[in-house]
Parts: structure tokens; C-alpha cells; sequence
């Protein structure tokens, strides 16, 4: 496995760093594009970016800040303060953008299948997975529970892969009201979808560094969601 820092042109104007983590492999082999959380694409997502670059994919995480925020940016858990800022500066148009310099680079590379790309994120980024879907023809695309998502509904139309979404059942800062409005849209909508409450979880389960981290609900949901991207990736 080797990882590298590129530099990547985003279709409004400036320059986004991103995290990209290539598997042993020889290719081409599926990607699959990373979201981070709040808090800047930290250890916590970068290892989760080698992780799956360990599962044999190309994997690439883009530093969504990167319109207000220095290249590298990151901060602590418990410091959202200081993500805030960057984080409400965003927008679902913006973050299109930066999706789409992502995808695009991922397409170019000689490494990666270029018909076989998928997305998964978490809280902030799985928001943008949901955006991503909506943006690029993806393979299958991957939502731990994504805030935020049900403000994003009038996109549910032009979603174009099918769809895993992970909720934690004790999550107090996603209510079941969000939810129930997501599953309605996607069945309206007639998409292909997947919804996984698990009900012994909290917001973030599976960040290892978090105090609501669950190590049971982090693997059940991990294996879920490689089952997901390889039975996808091998259509």
C-alpha cells in the first residue's frame, strides 16, 4: 500500500488537497472516494481511507475545507468550534464540485476502473456521499449516518447508484424524523436503497476515536458496507 497527497483543480476555482491511498494490487481496480467528518481529514480518516485501499481499492479522500481552511487542516473532537466555521461555509453546489474534481481524477488514472467507482462518508461526509450520488455516475454509494441528508431531497431524482445508509438508533442529533424522510423519498422515488438503523449505536460509531465509538455496531457496519461495494463493483 502507498499513499500520496495530490493537489487537485476543482471546476469553480481553487486548488483542493486530497489524501490518496493506493492497495498493492496491480490495477485497474475499482475506487472509491472517501468523505470525511467535521473535524478535517484527520488520522481517524485516513486510516480509514488505508483501510479500504487494503480491501484492494484505489481510495482517495479530498479536503473539503479547503475553501476556508488551510491545506491539512484538522482539529480535535472535542474542539468543534473550531470546525464550525468551515463546516457551515459549505455548500451542497460547492461540495458538488469538489466530487466531481475527485471522480474526474480517479478517471484518468490508469490504476483505477474507470466505470467502477464508489463513495462512503461519515456524518459531514456522508451528507456528501448523498451529493455524490447526485453529481457522477457511481457504482454504489455509502451514507453513515449522514446529517443533514433530509435538507437534500430535491436531489433524490437524480440519484444514480444504489444507496447504503447506516443510522445509529440512540443518535440524538439525527432524529427519526430525518430518517423516516429519507427512506420516504428514496421510496418514492423508486431508487435502490439499503436503510440500516442500529439501535444499540450512537452518532459516530464508528470513529475508534470517539467516546460513541461501538466496536460491534463499526465491524457489523464495515462488513456491510465492503459486501456492498464489491457485489456492486462486480456488476
Amino acid at each position: 500500500m502507498n499513499t500520496k497527497r495530490i493537489s487537485l483543480k476543482v471546476g469553480d476555482g481553487p486548488e483542493m488537497e486530497a489524501y490518496v491511498s493506493m492497495p498493492e494490487a496491480k490495477g485497474p481496480v475499482p475506487a472509491v472516494l472517501v468523505f470525511q467528518e467535521a473535524f478535517g481529514v484527520n488520522g481517524h480518516i485516513r486510516n480509514v481511507t488505508d483501510r479500504i485501499a487494503k480491501e484492494g481499492y484505489v481510495a482517495i479522500t479530498p479536503e473539503l475545507f479547503h475553501r476556508t481552511a488551510p491545506a491539512g487542516f484538522e482539529c480535535g473532537y472535542t474542539d468543534f468550534a473550531a470546525a464550525a466555521p468551515h463546516f457551515q461555509a459549505l455548500t451542497p453546489d460547492a461540495l458538488a464540485a469538489d466530487v466531481m474534481a475527485a471522480y474526474d481524477w480517479l478517471r484518468t488514472q490508469p490504476e483505477v476502473v474507470k466505470d467502477k467507482i464508489g463513495t462512503i462518508g461519515f456524518c459531514l461526509g456522508g451528507r456528501v456521499s448523498f451529493i455524490a450520488n447526485a453529481a457522477a455516475r457511481f457504482s454504489a454509494c455509502i451514507s453513515y449516518y449522514g446529517g443533514g441528508t433530509g435538507q437534500l431531497l430535491d436531489r433524490v431524482n437524480n440519484l444514480q447508484a444504489p444507496h447504503l445508509f447506516f443510522w445509529g438508533g440512540l443518535d440524538k442529533h439525527i432524529g427519526q424524523d430525518q430518517v423516516d424522510a429519507v427512506v420516504a423519498a428514496m421510496k418514492n422515488a423508486e431508487k435502490p436503497f439499503i436503510n440500516t438503523v442500529i439501535s444499540y449505536a450512537d452518532h459516530g460509531f464508528n470513529c475508534d476515536e470517539k467516546p460513541a465509538y461501538n466496536p460491534d455496531a463499526a465491524k457489523e457496519a464495515w462488513a456491510m458496507s465492503m459486501a456492498f461495494l464489491k457485489n456492486k463493483f462486480e456488476k
